[in-house]
């Protein structure tokens, strides 16, 4: 075999060798890349959809606000419809999602009376953060006669109970409420949330 032929063949084994290395590269860095699309698109045990009946971990079901202690009575997923059977109000209200009946009860806890708007329960909350406003005010045929959603509270009286409907996504997990009063010798108002248990 002559010197040329020897030259020949030794340049065919080293082109080989670069091509071989480079496919090596290639494929790690493509496994590389498709290992990490797939690490970010396998959902994390905290964000896997949990049952809509468990509130966010580690909330309480009650709470105080100044002299106000708030506390969790019942939560109802009405479905889709509301129905009223009283002539003089539309008979239903639909949405594409549900509604949720929230009863919260206020109790004064301290010394001197509460003055009527002093105190309230505000939005839903989701376990994402999306905020749900209550719809009682075009949903005030279906609530009960006597709702007592920021009355007057007297000092160590029963609980009264106020009762708010939402408009909640059916995606919606891990719910909360928030409520919120204006302490004693203070203008301006305090929230906490407690945990919600929907059936």
């Amino acid at each position: 075999m002559s010197k040329k032929t020897k030259g020949a063949i030794s340049g065919i084994f080293l082109v080989l060798a670069i091509i071989l290395v480079i496919v090596i590269i290639v494929v790690f860095v493509v496994l590389k890349i498709s290992a990490t699309k797939k690490t970010n698109t396998t959902p994390s045990a905290s964000s896997t959809a949990q049952p809509t009946n468990v509130p966010v971990q580690g909330t309480s079901y009650d709470a105080t606000v100044g002299d106000v202690k708030f506390s969790f009575q019942s939560a109802t997923d009405l479905g889709n419809t509301l129905t009223n059977s009283d002539p003089r109000f539309p008979q239903t209200l639909t949405t594409t999602d549900k509604f949720i009946k929230v009863i919260v009860g206020a109790q004064d806890q301290g010394k001197f009376n509460i003055m009527q708007g002093a105190w309230d329960v505000g939005d839903i909350v989701d376990s994402n953060g999306r905020h749900f406003v209550s719809i009682n005010d075009k949903a005030y045929s279906f609530l009960p006669t006597q709702n007592a959603c920021g009355n007057l509270l007297k000092p160590d009286f029963q609980p009264t109970s106020c009762v708010k409907l939402y408009e909640v996504s059916k995606e919606s997990t891990n719910l909360t409420v928030e409520v919120n009063a204006i302490p004693p010798n203070t203008s301006k108002k305090k929230e906490a949330f407690i945990g919600l248990i929907v059936n």
